[in-house]
């Protein structure tokens, strides 16, 4: 599972790069920057707009020691001068994301930090900078309890608690907490609500971690780089490498990049698309977006999220932008691909591609599309089909006749197609007994959270109460071939009485439902399914095959 390099390759990976729209950097390769950064040198040399960033190169993911400050510092100092921002500055502060990258797409598996250099005081200055009050607080909250998390190793829960508080304290006497939409997240709140959900956030931040929020943003920097760089080893990172038979001695870069604020309010939001449906591969961007969000929102599974067709109701002109980069994306990388992006005050920022986790079936007429449009040819339509046959393309489906009768106690989106029907689990411990005795299981979570791959692997199929079609686990999910719906908000999830509860009515560990991951419907008990084969899509594969 290892393959040690030699002295000349390792060294080759421990590099600095700069990522500069206005300046490209010289050719290098995706095992030294990892692939997602490697992905965003590319796309900035096609001219789509991405942030600024550096890179700590995978050769100094096995060597800690040599990971510090004065790595970083010139490219740190391009940065500063090219935008005139400066780290830990009052007046004009840089705020930075750090996020990981390794050679091969881990989706969720590793860490992500953003607003790093946001602090007491410089918080006053970037509120001058940007005359936004409240996107400086819900930064700097974020800040605390994402570094909370992934440094410090503080339970998420602990700060979902002080939102909770801060909530209830500002509901209206009718139950509502003042937002049109009738959500009650954090996206309705002003910024005095979110000034004390920060100062909440701080408080338990000392508590839990025995120390303050550190206030030096160059501390913070290196904490951040450092925590991203152990999560290479990671428990549900190691599990992933384990399921998927990757090296664990490639490592993972890291990517210091200027940061861009999908929560700035107005036309500003975050999202993840995929430039064609990957469960049904139909031609046609397929996208969750959030407005007033940062993509940590989206890809979390901790928030529920809209489909593309708000984003392009209420901004049509970064929409019709935003299907012109994803087209070109699909020319230069020839494969369906998997981005995400930031909208600030209406400017469109890519922040990531690669090739995009897909379904058997999509997979199937995806390339077979492709070469149709001549953006691949035969031969690599040949090797992306290779092993897709009748069993492997057909699709379950509930028998027309008990659909008929069936009704569905709820309704989802669907983040991967098919039909399962089996036991409700909640437990690792519940997957792992009843699999072994071949019960097909369904997982129910409160959100869509990548820890759970271990359990997801050996489960059928997955559902949420929270999480959008895109978020990380349910990029997995669809890559493992699971049915999988998500952002079931009317299922209320008890973890720990393994319980949850639809429309008043309460279903333990153990009971059965039905996932109908085609229609995004749930059912109680069992339903009759058939085997559909989907014979246009063999003949097409027949018609390459006999071409190869």
């Amino acid at each position: 599972m290892s393959s040690p390099l030699n002295a000349a390759a390792q060294a080759a990976r421990k590099i600095i790069y700069t990522i500069d729209p206005a300046a490209p950097g010289p050719d290098c390769t995706p095992e030294a920057l990892g692939f997602k950064a490697y992905n965003l040198a590319r796309m900035a040399a096609l001219g789509l707009r991405v942030p600024p960033a550096f890179v700590i190169g995978t050769g100094y993911c096995i060597s800690p020691e040599e990971v510090t400050p004065a790595l970083w510092s010139d490219a740190l100092a391009r940065m500063e001068r090219a935008s005139g921002l400066k780290l830990g500055e009052p007046r004009r502060p840089l705020l930075l994301s750090v996020r990981s990258g390794a050679p091969v797409s881990m989706p969720g598996m590793m860490e992500t930090l953003l607003n790093i250099g946001l602090n007491n005081a410089t918080l006053p200055g970037f509120i001058r900078q940007t005359g936004h009050p409240r996107l400086a607080w819900d930064a700097y909250r974020r800040l605390v309890a994402g570094f909370g998390e992934v440094v410090a190793g503080i339970d998420a829960r602990h700060f979902e608690a002080d939102l909770d508080a801060v909530r209830a304290s500002h509901r209206g006497s009718d139950g509502s907490d003042g937002s049109d939409d009738g959500t009650e997240d954090e996206r309705s709140m002003d910024f005095a609500a979110l000034r004390e959900v920060t100062q909440l956030h701080l408080q338990t931040y000392q508590r839990e971690a025995g120390r303050p929020f550190p206030q030096d943003t160059a501390q913070q920097l290196a904490e951040a780089v450092g925590a991203v760089f152990r999560s290479w080893n990671g428990d549900k990172a190691v599990a992933y490498r384990n399921l998927h038979g990757l090296d664990h001695g490639m490592g993972t870069a890291v990517t210091v990049q200027r940061m861009v604020f999908g929560n700035a309010g107005g036309l500003s939001g975050a999202g993840v698309g995929f430039t064609r449906n990957p469960s049904t591969g139909e031609a046609s961007p397929w996208v969750d977006f959030l407005f007033n969000a940062q993509g940590e929102d989206v890809v979390s599974g901790r928030r529920s999220a809209q489909g593309h067709e708000a984003l392009a109701t209420v901004a049509p002109a970064q929409w019709s932008e935003l299907v012109e980069a994803a087209a070109t994306l699909e020319r230069h990388f020839g494969d369906m691909q998997d981005f995400e992006f930031t909208v600030e005050d209406g400017a469109l920022f890519l922040l990531q591609t690669r090739n995009g986790k897909r379904t058997a079936r999509a997979a199937a007429r995806i390339a077979l599309d492709l070469w149709d449009e001549g953006l691949i040819d035969a031969a690599t339509a040949l090797q992306r089909t290779a092993g897709l046959d009748a069993t492997a393309l057909t699709l379950r489906r509930i028998a027309a006749s008990d659909g008929a009768a069936l009704q569905p106690i709820a309704t989802a989106a669907t983040a991967s197609t098919g039909v399962v029907t089996g036991e409700i689990a909640f437990g690792e411990d519940f997957v792992q007994r009843r699999s072994l005795e071949g019960t097909p299981l369904i997982l129910v979570r409160r959100d869509a959270e990548t820890r759970d791959i271990s359990a997801l692997d050996k489960a059928d199929a997955l559902l949420t109460q929270h999480g959008a079609r895109t978020s990380h686990a349910a990029v997995v999910a669809r890559q493992l071939g699971k049915v999988c719906l998500v952002g079931c908000e009317a299922m209320t999830v008890d973890e720990t009485a393994r319980c949850l509860t639809i429309a008043g009515q309460r279903y333990s560990e153990g009971d059965t439902l039905t996932l109908d991951g085609n229609e995004g419907r749930i059912y109680a008990g069992a339903a009759e399914l058939v085997d559909e084969v989907p014979q246009d899509l063999l003949a097409r594969l027949e018609q390459l095959r006999s071409q190869g």
